[in-house]
């Protein structure tokens, strides 16, 4: 049974939409603050979350840019903004749908369900699939063909915010905020030197894989390949 999470401020909202997704037989929880959702996702078994961009003490924005660090899970904005500019960036920052106020609680629900079908599936074990990828995000572990990786911390945060969005390409900015931004002082040099040895321990694998894809003058995609 699908857990999700709200993330939302208003009361009278918040308790609209989980019953509507209770109605649907789906298991609901709902926290008041950005702040509380990271540590709810670490503890494991969210499916999805809905966010809201207009939180008290930090944007919806800020904590989905956070969340895409450690997590795949699919995310829903609800927001008063509906300007175009808020929806690409929330989509940028790796959003997988956003819904304006007012809404149709029916609406929602469809959307969280078209998500939840999306949504990759997870194994034995808490991996979950991308291809001949696997990630278990709770033991920071990597496989590829089966066999686990042995990376390094940030190998291991490339790797992972690449599989996030699988085919994607991550410009070498989006890398840096995304796996180095305790690293006040590295510089975009440290992402290609960490593709590179990424790629090295792949090919000890394969020597034939070259998964990670180098978009001149963009960043770098990867190419999970059939399942």
């Amino acid at each position: 049974m699908p857990t999700i999470l709200i993330a939302e401020d208003e009361t009278a909202i918040a308790q609209t939409v989980l019953y509507a997704l209770r109605a649907e037989g789906w298991q609901a929880e709902h926290v008041l603050l950005g702040g509380e959702v990271l540590p709810r996702l670490r503890r494991g078994g969210i499916d999805l979350v809905i966010l809201d961009v207009g939180l008290p003490d930090a944007s919806g924005f800020e904590v989905c840019r956070a969340l895409r660090a450690e997590s795949a899970v699919p995310v829903i904005f609800l927001t008063a903004r509906d300007g175009e500019v808020d929806r690409v960036l929330g989509l940028e920052l790796g959003g997988d749908d956003y819904v304006p106020k007012p809404f149709s609680p029916r609406e929602l629900v469809a959307r969280v369900r078209a998500r939840l079908r999306r949504a990759v599936p997870e194994v034995a074990g808490g991996w979950r699939m991308h291809g001949r990828f696997g990630i278990d995000e709770a033991g920071h572990r990597i496989r590829f063909d089966e066999r686990v990786l042995d990376l390094t911390r940030y190998e291991y945060g490339l790797l992972a915010a690449l599989l996030q969005r699988p085919g994607a390409v991550l410009t070498r900015a989006q890398l840096m905020d995304r796996v180095w931004g305790d690293a006040l002082d590295s510089g975009d040099r440290t992402v290609d030197t960490h593709v590179k040895t990424v790629r090295a321990k792949l090919r000890e694998v394969d020597a034939e894989a070259d998964p990670i894809h180098t978009h001149r003058g963009l960043g770098y995609s990867v190419d999970v390949g059939p399942a």
